[in-house]
This record gives C-alpha cells, sequence and structure tokens, in this order.
C-alpha cells in the first residue's frame, strides 16, 4: 500500500501558470492532460483533468486524501455531456510551505499507479496459479 510521505514523483510532469494545460507522462505513450484552473492560492488549487471520470476521479480522491497533509481533496464531473473532471486541493496551513497541491496531485497520481501495480501484479500471480491448478487436476 501506499506510504504517506512526500515522494518525488517518478512520472515526468511539468505544471503550468493558471489556465494553461500540463501534460502528465506516463507509461505507455499514455497522457493526463491537467489545466490548472485560475483561482489557485497558497494552499489551495483547482485542477481540470480531460477524458476522465468517475472511475479516475473516486480512485484518485481517495489516495490524495491519505496524504495527511491534505486537508480537503474533492472532485466533480460539471456535466455528462463535458468530458472532463474538475478536483480541488486544499493543504493544511500549516503545511503549505512544505507541500503544494500540485504535489499532493502527482503523490496521489504516484500513489494509485502504484496500487495498480500490485493489483495486476497479485491478479495474475493468482490468474496463472489457478490454471496449473486447474491443469493439474484433469
Amino acid at each position: 500500500m501506499a506510504d504517506n510521505s512526500t515522494s518525488q514523483p517518478t512520472q515526468d510532469t511539468h505544471m503550468t501558470e493558471a489556465g494553461e494545460e500540463a501534460q502528465i507522462n506516463g507509461e505507455k505513450d499514455q497522457n493526463l492532460t491537467i489545466k490548472v484552473l485560475p483561482g489557485e492560492e497558497a494552499g489551495c488549487a483547482s485542477f481540470q483533468i480531460e477524458d476522465e471520470d468517475h472511475t479516475l476521479g473516486n480512485a484518485l480522491r481517495y489516495m490524495i486524501m491519505k496524504n495527511p497533509m491534505v486537508e480537503l481533496c474533492g472532485y466533480s464531473i460539471p456535466h455528462p455531456s463535458e468530458n472532463h473532471m474538475n478536483m480541488r486541493i486544499q493543504i493544511y496551513p500549516e503545511f503549505e510551505d512544505e507541500c503544494r497541491p500540485v504535489d499532493a496531485l502527482m503523490k496521489g497520481l504516484d500513489d494509485l499507479n502504484g496500487l495498480c501495480e500490485v493489483v495486476h501484479e497479485k491478479f495474475t500471480e493468482a490468474r496463472d496459479a489457478f490454471g496449473k491448478n486447474d491443469v493439474s487436476s484433469g
């Protein structure tokens, strides 16, 4: 499971000023487009993540909230016909010098990716073991 320390993300990241787009490059040429929305302040920011929905939103919100420096994290899908998700992250005031909302977002993405890798690995091991047991019993 993911730890609660603040580690540097392993992905290539470049966040830009409010209203501009940033690309987060994951494995297998998959891109996640994230915009920092206007109104960012010290300790809180809103992000718009393109082409994502509740599948990523709820899991990412959960992982970000596991960070002890995060006071609030919520997401919304503005309208079913809009193809993006909005996420708001707020850091506890005493941690604002140590962690920015974008850092919490990146850590959450990193932790969620790590969790998915573990689940995939365990599933593959169990599937392969099941196949071997099934063949040997017949």
